[in-house]
């Protein structure tokens, strides 16, 4: 199980009224109830089975006797404090400095791969964008965030691509080449010349 805190999004000291509201905030957002038929519908139900048990082993444990996470929490405090700022570089469009704090990461781990896909769409690359946020929900597959917006950037890609097959479309060229031939052989054939040969 990942540490309830990292769920929740509260840190190791949360009193129970904050790890409260995060519930209830995070609850309201991934609750299945609102996703009705869409697809994302099976994710939303991973996501809130993860959040309710993160929440009843926060509750279940007084808060000054929880050390079962105390360690683990020391061990990637320091990458999580990371993520916190490069997600707030992203969000402020400074791409340079977020790709900068990412490189000096060692771990390369979910998060890590999300974000950096983040920097990359912003960049304008697409397709690695792609493959390091997919690569965020292999590692992490029951991340909402990470598959919601892996759909999004496909759906992105996929309306740009059909955008730009009609804008390009090769046989628009070929219908003009038939066509200028059609009008040059009925000017021929009385006595004009639309398209002088020799």
């Amino acid at each position: 199980m990942r540490n309830p805190y990292e769920v929740l999004g509260v840190n190791e000291n949360a009193s129970e009224a904050e790890i409260k509201k995060a519930y209830r905030e995070l609850a309201k957002k991934y609750h299945p109830d609102q996703y009705g038929t869409n697809p994302l519908k099976e994710l939303a139900e991973e996501k809130m089975r993860e959040i309710n048990e993160a929440y009843d082993s926060l509750m279940k444990n007084p808060q000054g006797s929880n050390n079962t996470y105390s360690s683990q929490q020391n061990n990637y405090s320091n990458s999580a404090y990371d993520y916190r700022q490069i997600r707030v570089l992203i969000n402020q469009r400074r791409i340079s400095e977020a790709e900068a704090k990412l490189t000096q990461i060692q771990t390369r781990d979910a998060e890590w791969n999300y974000l950096y896909g983040l920097v990359l769409f912003q960049k304008g690359w697409y397709d690695s964008a792609v493959n390091y946020i997919s690569t965020a929900c292999s590692l992490d597959p029951n991340n909402f965030e990470y598959r919601q917006t892996l759909n999004s950037i496909r759906g992105r890609n996929n309306s740009y691509e059909r955008q730009y097959r009609q804008n390009n479309n090769s046989d628009d060229f070929c219908n003009l080449c038939l066509n200028l031939w059609c009008l040059d052989s009925i000017c021929e054939c009385f006595g004009g010349d639309l398209i002088p040969c020799c």
